[in-house]
């Protein structure tokens, strides 16, 4: 069974960092590629971020536009864990964060970012920027 367990989330004054981890179970990174997600109040659910593995590198990363520069993803594949480091938090980056997963066959690089791809959700974390 696939199951996604975000943590790390808080509240943060503006300028501050936290890291978001997802810890993951029930399949292999090699398969599936990893999203971060987001949902602010009133506003639809936006992709921030994405990894997807590789046996033959580090993995590929994918940023939204809003947050290059800012967020950095990693996976740490002893763990079955994936972080979201992010930086520089603005009032605006306040939301629910949720980890997502599809299966790598399943999408192409156009549809990382896509939330409606992604078969596989966490509960999510709140993260507040106050500013």
């Amino acid at each position: 069974e696939v199951q996604l367990v975000e943590s790390g989330g808080g509240l943060v004054q503006a300028g501050g960092s936290l890291t978001l981890s997802c810890a993951a179970s029930g399949f292999s990174f090699d398969d599936y590629v990893i999203g971060w997600f987001r949902q602010a109040p009133g506003k639809e659910r936006e992709g921030v971020s994405s990894f997807v593995s590789s046996l033959y590198s580090d993995g590929s990363t994918y940023y939204a536009d809003s947050v290059k520069g800012r967020f950095t993803i990693s996976a740490d594949r002893a763990k079955n864990t994936v972080h979201l480091q992010v930086n520089n938090l603005k009032p605006e980056d306040t939301a629910v964060y949720y980890c997502a997963a599809v299966l790598k066959s399943y999408v192409v690089i156009n549809d990382l970012l896509d939330p409606r791809k992604y078969g596989y959700w966490g509960q999510g974390t709140q993260v507040t920027v106050s500013s």
